[in-house]
C-alpha cells in the first residue's frame, strides 16, 4: 500500500480531479495548503529583507494499492502541468503505508483501501 501526496496548483483541481475519476480512481482527500518551493530570492519591504511570500497550494492525497501507483501517478502528471511545465506545478511524493484501517467495518490492509 502507497500514499500519493500531490501538491498542485489551485487552478488544476478540477482538471486532476477530472484524469483520476477517467482512471477510475475515485478516493482522494482533498485539502488547501500554502508553501513555498525554491525561493531564490528574497522579498523586499520598506528596504528590509523579508521571508517570501507562501503560496496558495491544493494538496491531494489519495491511498492505493500497489497496482494503481503508477495510474495516480499519471493521471496527476496529465493535468496538473501547465502547458510545456512551469515553476510552481507541483510536486507528487509516494510514500510506503504500514497500515490501513477502515473504521467502520474494521478492515485492514489492502481491503481497507
Amino acid at each position: 500500500m502507497k500514499l500519493v501526496t500531490a501538491i498542485i496548483q489551485p487552478d488544476k483541481l478540477d482538471e486532476v480531479r477530472e484524469s483520476l475519476i477517467n482512471a477510475e480512481i475515485f478516493r482522494i482527500t482533498v485539502s488547501r495548503c500554502t508553501g513555498r518551493g525554491r525561493a531564490e530570492e528574497t522579498d523586499l519591504y520598506r528596504g528590509q529583507e523579508i521571508a517570501p511570500a507562501l503560496m496558495s497550494k491544493i494538496r491531494l492525497d489519495i491511498a492505493c494499492n500497489d497496482e494503481f501507483v503508477e495510474i495516480a501517478i499519471g493521471a496527476i502528471l496529465r493535468a496538473a502541468k501547465h502547458d510545456d511545465g512551469e515553476v510552481g506545478d507541483g510536486k507528487i511524493f509516494v510514500t510506503t503505508l504500514e497500515q490501513c484501517i477502515r473504521i467502520r467495518t474494521e478492515e485492514r490492509g489492502n481491503e481497507a483501501v
